[in-house]
């Protein structure tokens, strides 16, 4: 086994995480910020719906766990390891590598337009309960949806770092 060194550790972090590409990220800084913001509000719930006993699904959604809480709780888990790596990577996006910003927000538009189509249109909700994320979801698409297009939008040469004209 090759010795570990710190120049091969540094060799590995660089790996990993290359270098920023936020020079490159030519669209509204709000933008970035916006999807920082997704990105922890992405994270903690999908804590809470991995570490939580019932995952969320009783005590916050105010789901009838019943015979089937065993199944409803391990799919919750699993829903929370997806929501958990997918913050993970928005965070990267909107501090790390902008140039991403872009890309990342479409797929969180098109991730929460699914979650819509199917909490209002095609599965609705359970005997008339819906869950508060059945809600946020409705709020926040349209944010996602302006996000998107100021990250698209391309800033002059005569905007700073912070979006203010010179």
């Amino acid at each position: 086994m090759p010795e570990v060194t710190a120049t091969s550790g540094g060799r590995i972090r660089t790996r990993l995480l290359p270098q920023s590409t936020n020079a490159q990220y030519r669209g509204s800084p709000l933008s970035a910020y916006f999807l920082t913001l997704l990105s922890v509000m992405t994270i903690v719930p999908g804590c809470i719906h991995s570490f939580l006993p019932d995952g969320g699904a009783g005590v916050i959604a105010g789901l009838d766990l019943g015979p089937c809480g065993p199944v409803i709780i391990a799919l919750f888990a699993w829903a929370g390891a997806t929501q958990i790596v997918f913050g993970i990577t928005m965070l990267l996006a909107s501090t790390r590598y902008r140039s991403f910003v872009p890309l990342v927000l479409l797929l969180v538009l098109l991730e929460r337009g699914l979650h819509a189509l199917n909490a209002w249109v095609l599965k609705g909700g359970v005997a008339g309960h819906r869950p508060p994320e059945h809600y946020a979801v409705l709020i926040g698409l349209p944010l996602v949806i302006a996000a998107l297009m100021l990250s698209l939008r391309e800033r002059s040469d005569s905007e700073n770092l912070h979006g203010a004209r010179k």
